[in-house]
């Protein structure tokens, strides 16, 4: 409910009324400041109409504060929309992007953006915020600037304004302020390279493969299923025993997992709400049922100790698996082995490579990986271009190599 607080004169007659509408914590435990208006009731009206237009008034206000309606305020500072968003965008938004926007808002953008009110910043404003992020520099451990090498990758830049940009974005929507001054168009900003996609040659994958028979049975299963499916590490590590059929060789990708520092494992729907079911081959179905075997006698040994709810891949005690943790095992595995240092996310680029090169269609790579959109499937086609350049410049290294020798035959 909201709070409303009569103001008085210096004769004790109310004059008018304060509404506020409190809207729960910042990540430090703090109270967000209010939302608040002004009342002021229209000469002659009863105490009566008074109440009535004032508790209407009230819940009015509270309505649009919650939908994200308020009328502009010209005061309203940057620091003061920023909660209003977040509670906007909680639902909008995966958890873990959520809290990565929080950590940038409370680290990042309130100390250097929030004093500014609203209506007042500027383009400029923005673009000295992408200079002092472009000059932050690492500090050294003599406690030196190291000046040649800044701490923020254009990158990582890139993706600090990003939450910038959403943040006046949603403003613009509610017309707290007519354009976005942290638009693109806008703004001057270093070009950044498209990074690289990484995965394993055919070569590579067969001898990873061959490896992999020397570890343990949940390794061999995650990293089979990695590659056959093309799924993410979360949703990889929310699978179930139940999401398989077995006799049809078909897997369900239904969930998500993920960790937040300082919050249990959770699961939510995969990235682009894509459920999906895939086909995978007879081996990686055999793999999953020895594996629930396997789990199966864990659980009778453990007996309650187990807490397991029919994960694929669990803890000791059949809890589901940190989402972390096959990066970790995956870098640990190549490094054993000998064997080039590659993502655990390449996999998923290797899988939709080697599916192109194959010869599936574009849209069916599409669909087993569960890209929203065909043009974040497109990448991987440079993939298979630049194999084709390097292709050409095998045989014609060979073709060469070859008519230099019979040159030399026939000069001997």
């Amino acid at each position: 409910m909201p709070n409303i607080t009569p103001r008085r004169n210096k004769s004790g007659e109310i004059t008018s009324y304060t509404i506020r509408v409190y809207h729960g914590y910042d990540s430090y435990g703090k109270r967000l400041k209010p939302y608040t208006m002004s009342y002021k009731p229209e000469p002659g009206m009863t105490p009566k109409q008074i109440e009535k237009d004032l508790q209407r008034t009230a819940l009015l206000f509270e309505e649009k504060c919650r939908n994200g309606m308020i009328s502009v305020n010209h005061n309203m500072k940057f620091a003061d929309f920023c909660p209003m968003y977040l509670e906007i965008k909680k639902d909008v938004l995966a958890p873990r992007i959520w809290a990565d926007y929080s950590r940038t808002i409370d680290k990042l953008l309130i100390p250097l953006l929030g004093h500014i009110k609203l209506t007042e910043l500027k383009p400029a404003h923005v673009q000295q915020f992408i200079q002092y992020l472009q000059g932050d520099v690492r500090q050294k451990k003599d406690g030196t600037l190291d000046t040649d090498n800044p701490k923020l990758s254009q990158a990582t830049i890139r993706r600090k304004l990003t939450v910038l940009q959403s943040i006046l974005k949603q403003a613009v929507k509610l017309d707290l302020i007519p354009s976005n001054p942290a638009a693109a168009e806008k703004l001057t900003l270093q070009k950044v390279t498209a990074p690289k996609i990484e995965i394993f040659s055919k070569q590579e994958a067969a001898e990873m493969l061959q490896r992999l028979e020397d570890e343990d049975l949940q390794f061999q299963v995650l990293v089979q299923l990695a590659i056959m499916t093309g799924a993410r590490c979360g949703e990889l590590v929310g699978l179930k025993f139940s999401d398989f059929d077995y006799n049809n060789g078909k897997v369900t990708i239904e969930r998500s997992a993920y960790k937040i520092a300082g919050q249990p494992i959770a699961v939510k729907p995969p990235k682009d709400y894509e459920v999906r079911t895939i086909s995978v081959n007879r081996h990686c179905i055999q793999l999953v049922m020895m594996l629930r075997e396997e789990k199966q006698r864990q659980a009778e040994l453990l007996g309650s100790q187990w807490i397991g709810e029919e994960w694929l891949f669990t803890q000791w005690n059949g809890e589901i698996l940190n989402p972390q943790t096959p990066t970790k095992q995956f870098s640990k595995f190549l490094k054993r082995h000998g064997l080039k240092h590659r993502k655990f996310h390449s996999l998923r680029h290797t899988s939709a490579t080697l599916l192109l090169y194959g010869g599936v269609n574009l849209k069916q790579v599409q669909a087993r990986l569960g890209h929203g959109d065909i043009s974040t499937t497109n990448k991987y086609l440079h993939c298979i271009q630049e194999a084709d350049e390097q292709a050409a410049e095998v045989l014609g290294s060979m073709l060469i190599t070859r008519t230099e020798c019979r040159r030399e035959e026939k000069q001997a």
